[in-house]
């Protein structure tokens, strides 16, 4: 007997696969129209779980297309229509067996694959319909546009082709397919544009308007509706009008250089899959279905075997996964109730706070202030915030009002006589801080926490003189607070461990990205973010033009550091560096031009008035002009940030700062806005041998966040 190997199909390592299956039931349409034959997606879980699709689950639908064709040659049924489960139509393919293949032949067969089940159900001989019904991304988006109509649920939350986001390009069709249904100006917006702009989504309403979808229905009755319609379509009282498909070379290469601009701006020319996706969309304007699928797939072998994917598939589950289980969180058993929020200050950040709080925890918020105006200030920007929730129609009247009457303020801080948590959000500075806490100590009962929202203070010197100091906790968040999803909760040297698990119960409660840090100087994100702005500030004050600098961070960090300075303020960006000078003096920098625009009163670098970053002629007067001036091109700017950023990161995990380098790249990439193409930074650092050269070592084990060599 002789032995033989075979080579595994990409099936094999998707065992974990969750299967999306595809049920069909029969549909007697009105007014004796025929039979609809409807698909409903499902993988057998609630909405938590969406259906994807992964090899089993596209062998399936195609073993489905392949029974419907049958039937329809047999003249059974006279449509064809797939719809989702309840609230979820499908957000693309399951990605999570993509760390298991380990040639580009079994991704080759992946993409082929899809390509194969998505044109057999276009290719059916009668009318196909999708009925979009809920969240759509990728290939889900892929499957609808192979569909000959469609409809909407205006109550869609997410459409998306997020694939450049991660490492890819949609490239089960979405290349081919939806500038020749929509244009390249508006396939640009939804397969460029969007992903480049931190991952950003269409609702229902905005696809249906780019000419995604037919008809758009409102989401009671949803189904219902939308078999109505096409019986209408079927029978030809519904005639289905498109635009046509400005085709003319010229407009649609000038389209695709600007959006090659774009892509240069947000990546520096650092990832591959913008680059590839723009010229598959490029060659969509003449290619014909079965070219443009073929290089699509072609495209998405050379992606799922490429370091990129893998460090954004890696970000992915660090936000998945990762950050809905802590590291270092104690028993959850340990939290207290929290049944009333007080809140010190009334500043935008406070009436930030309260308005989250409110949503979120549901429970009475008072904050409070030093004189009534402010303390009245306060409470009406949570108000005003309110009514415009409601007149988005996202509160009804009812929780309108019970939102409200839960705001309260007051200049007194008896108030939180029997309040269970009580953040501070006052002035950077700890005497001040000290104050509060000792002030608000003396009203509260011995087991209220008592939270500060300092950025870069020490919670053991700010607990230091109360009689609990086990019950302060730092709970950093980032702004805008309704946005940014990073919370950093920060144990002092004597907090304990019920006050630490009803921070961390709070955080979830609040839906944050809640990740431990040590009392250390600027905690994570800042004392990462403190170094790098330093080290680009001593580039620029050594000589190097501030738009070379600039430049270099394409593709690394999610804004230029001069533009980011200038959305933080001056004197934010000055006083954390200034704290990190203090305590790291070998290490960071102040920088005279800085503290120069500070004094000066200047909001930062640049006028963003137009929209585009422009140099304030005044500004560009107050930076330091060196007798001496160091001039660094593009790649040695690039290469003298990444160094210091593996030196810090590492000290970073030498002091227990963070408690594992995947919570370092949560940090950076929830509180940051960090690249997941990069999967945050440290992956990054491995990738170029930055982290080796500059540590000894690699921050993560080969193969955690790149291909197989």
């Amino acid at each position: 007997m002789t032995a033989t190997t075979e080579k595994p199909t990409a099936a094999a390592d998707f065992a974990s696969e969750v299967v999306t299956r595809t049920p069909v039931h029969d549909i007697d349409l009105p007014g004796g129209g025929g039979r609809l034959a409807l698909i409903t997606l499902d993988n057998g879980f609630d909405h938590t779980k969406p259906n994807t699709f992964g090899p089993q689950s596209i062998a399936g639908l195609a073993q489905t297309v392949a029974r419907l064709r049958e039937r329809a040659e047999a003249g059974e049924i006279v449509a064809v229509a797939v719809t989702g489960k309840p609230f979820i139509f499908a957000v693309g393919a399951d990605l999570t067996g993509v760390p298991f293949i380990g040639a580009r032949d079994q991704a080759l067969e992946i993409a082929r694959a899809g390509h194969a089940a998505y044109a057999a159900f276009s290719d059916l001989p009668v009318p196909t319909f999708a009925f979009v019904n809920g969240a759509a991304m990728g290939g889900g988006v892929e499957l609808a546009l192979s569909a000959t109509y469609r409809t909407m649920s205006a109550g869609v939350p997410a459409v998306a082709l997020p694939e450049v986001f991660l490492g890819l390009v949609p490239g089960w069709g979405g290349c081919w397919m939806l500038p020749n249904l929509v244009g390249i100006d508006k396939a640009l917006t939804v397969v460029i544009d969007n992903p480049l702009s931190q991952n950003r989504m269409l609702k229902g309403t905005q696809a249906y308007e780019l000419g995604m979808a037919d008809a758009l229905l409102e989401p009671a009755d949803f189904l219902e509706e939308s078999i109505a319609w096409a019986a209408r379509v079927l029978s030809g009282e519904v005639t289905v009008e498109r635009p046509e498909v400005d085709r003319d070379e010229t407009t649609w290469n000038a389209a695709i250089a600007k959006a090659r601009g774009l892509a240069d701006v947000k990546t520096g020319r650092q990832a591959r899959s913008p680059y590839a996706a723009l010229d598959l969309l490029a060659a969509a304007r003449t290619a014909t279905r079965e070219e443009g699928f073929a290089a699509e797939d072609e495209v998405l072998a050379d992606l799922l075997m490429s370091d990129e994917l893998r460090a954004g598939l890696y970000a992915f589950d660090l936000v998945q996964k990762r950050a809905k289980r802590p590291a270092g969180a104690p028993d959850k058993a340990l939290a207290r109730p929290v049944t009333k929020v007080g809140i010190v200050g009334a500043g935008l950040m406070a009436s930030q706070l309260a308005l989250l709080f409110i949503q979120r925890l549901q429970v009475p918020v008072v904050l409070t202030d030093v004189d009534d105006e402010r303390v009245a200030k306060g409470v009406g920007y949570v108000h005003a915030e309110l009514d415009k929730l409601a007149g988005k129609g996202r509160l009804n009247p009812d929780r309108l009002n019970r939102y409200k009457a839960l705001v309260s303020g007051s200049k007194s801080k008896d108030g939180f006589a029997d309040a269970d948590f009580v953040i501070e959000a006052v002035f950077e500075e700890m005497s001040v801080k000290q104050q509060v806490f000792a002030e608000v100590e003396a009203v509260v009962s011995a087991e209220c926490v008592l939270a500060t929202n300092t950025s870069s203070l020490s919670i053991a010197e700010m607990a230091g003189a109360l009689q609990h100091p086990e019950r302060v906790v730092g709970f950093h968040f980032f702004n805008p607070v309704a946005v940014m999803p990073l919370l950093e909760i920060i144990p002092g040297e004597r907090t304990d461990d019920p006050t630490l698990a009803t921070a961390f119960a709070v955080g979830k409660a609040l839906k944050k990205t809640s990740i431990r840090a040590a009392d250390r100087p600027s905690f994570i994100v800042n004392r990462l973010l403190g170094r790098f702005m330093g080290e680009a500030a001593k580039i620029l004050d050594e000589g190097t033009p501030i738009e070379v600098v600039d430049r270099a961070f394409a593709g690394l960090a999610p804004m230029p550091p001069f533009v980011l300075i200038g959305l933080v303020g001056p004197a934010i960006a000055l006083h954390n560096g200034e704290t990190l000078v203090k305590a790291f003096p070998d290490r960071f920098y102040a920088s005279p031009t800085l503290q120069r625009i500070v004094a000066a009163g200047k909001r930062g670098f640049y006028d963003l008035s137009s929209g585009r970053p422009v140099l304030d002629p005044e500004v560009a007067e107050l930076i330091e002009k060196p007798s001496e001036p160091v001039i660094l091109d593009l790649a040695q700017v690039r290469q003298r940030v990444l160094t210091v950023l593996a030196d810090e990161s590492r000290r970073m995990l030498d002091e227990g700062v963070a408690q594992a380098p995947m919570d370092i790249d949560l940090a950076m990439i929830t509180g940051a806005g960090f690249q997941f193409w990069n999967g945050g930074i440290t992956p990054l650092l491995d990738r170029t041998g930055v982290a080796e050269a500059v540590t000894g070592s690699r921050f993560l084990p080969a193969g955690v966040a790149n291909a197989p060599a």
